[in-house]
């Protein structure tokens, strides 16, 4: 049986290792959320190169929108490009972020909206990405993105 000072310390460690998973997970969400900041700034300042930053720079990226599945880092660079031709195309963009969850250790997946304001006319979307951590950097592996008008 268990007497009350080894209860105490068993829901005392119990408690600590709750606490140090929870702050764990807000500071991935945090790094996560700083990723996505820098993209927004490239993209705002029309740098595509540092935009893509983000992604992870591999073949094993994939990029899902209305024109199917598109796989490989220097693919969905091509197709930002192709998308995006001019700095009007670029405009100014917004991203809310509506959920951020873990999948694993390393991993999470985001679920946001997207808003370009820009002189070719705006747009806005929804997407989700699969982030995971990659030799201590956060990296999108998977986006799937969609224009909603």
């Amino acid at each position: 049986m268990f007497n009350m000072k080894t209860l105490y310390i068993i829901l005392l460690f119990i408690s600590m290792s709750s606490y140090a998973q929870s702050a764990i997970k807000i500071g991935d969400k945090k790094a996560i959320t700083a990723v996505l900041t820098a993209q927004q700034e490239a993209w705002d300042n029309y740098d595509i190169e540092t935009f893509m930053e983000g992604y992870w720079k591999s073949e094993e990226l994939k990029f899902y929108g209305a024109g199917g599945v598109i796989k490989g880092w220097q693919s969905t660079l091509e197709r930002y490009k192709k998308s995006y031709p001019s700095k009007e195309h670029f405009g100014k963009l917004r991203f809310v972020l509506n959920d951020i969850s873990r999948i694993n250790d390393d991993s999470y997946y985001v679920l946001g909206e997207y808003y370009l304001t820009r002189e070719v006319g705006d747009t806005h979307g929804i997407f989700m990405l699969i982030v995971k951590n990659i030799n201590g950097e956060w990296k999108i592996i998977a986006d799937t993105s969609a224009t909603v008008n």
